[in-house]
């Protein structure tokens, strides 16, 4: 469900969410009231819900529906960078929070990863502490910008290690990640040599008779 008073912004997160594969738009509303009435009948699992409405705070709706106890997950949506809104939102316990104006591309990090997360959760009935730290959708506290080189994003780099950590396969290629999350190949073989250098991953280049040289990685955990 999308709880957002602009009419031009409603429709760009519609269509943004439309775009995403495993999502669908239940409701779509402008104020507080209707969107408690629309999560009374329709239950949402999850809620992208702006937090300044006119004469209204999103974080009001939030705290009702932890007093209600209603089992649902919330990406909060905002132009406003200040800490106390942010640590609101994460005291009651927001999955993730998107500061306006973002790009589809961090839209639909955030949206696969709470997909992840809840199909992780539906498919468990018990979790090991492995399985809890690879689905948190917040990355660590204790991991700082400066542990980046420059134009890194923590959040861009979880996604992707995410994918190569908890995938099946034993090879990885950076244009099979870029076709399943959705993110620009250079931008995904950009991390993966990141992670390369890290020691996370090994990288092999296979030449073929055409064409370019083909980069394959491979988890360095899986060759010990």
């Amino acid at each position: 469900m999308i709880v957002e008073d602009d009419p031009m912004v409603r429709e760009i997160n519609s269509k943004f969410l439309k775009k995403i594969e495993g999502f669908e738009l239940c409701a779509s509303v402008s104020n507080l009231e209707e969107a408690k009435k629309k999560i009374l009948r329709k239950t949402p699992d999850l809620i992208l819900l702006d937090v300044y409405l006119p004469k209204e705070n999103g974080i009001d709706l939030l705290k009702w529906i932890r007093i209600e106890e209603i089992s649902i997950d919330v990406i909060l949506i905002t132009a406003d960078k200040s800490t106390e809104i942010i640590q609101k939102g994460l005291r009651y316990g927001v999955v993730d929070y998107l500061i306006k104006p973002f790009s589809f591309e961090r839209f639909k990090e955030s949206l696969i990863q709470f997909r992840k997360q809840y199909e992780k959760f539906q498919n468990k009935q018990n979790i090991e502490q492995n399985d809890l730290d690879n689905i948190k959708l917040i990355p660590s506290s204790n991991q700082n910008e400066d542990d980046f080189a420059k134009g890194f994003s923590k959040y861009t780099y979880k996604v992707i290690w995410n994918e190569v950590s908890n995938g099946l396969h034993k090879e990885y290629t950076a244009e099979g990640i870029a076709e399943k999350l959705g993110i620009a190949r250079v931008t995904v073989r950009k991390y993966l040599d990141y992670m390369e250098k890290e020691e996370k991953l090994e990288k092999n280049i296979e030449y073929g008779k055409v064409g370019r040289p083909q980069y394959k990685y491979y988890r360095v955990e899986d060759k010990k």
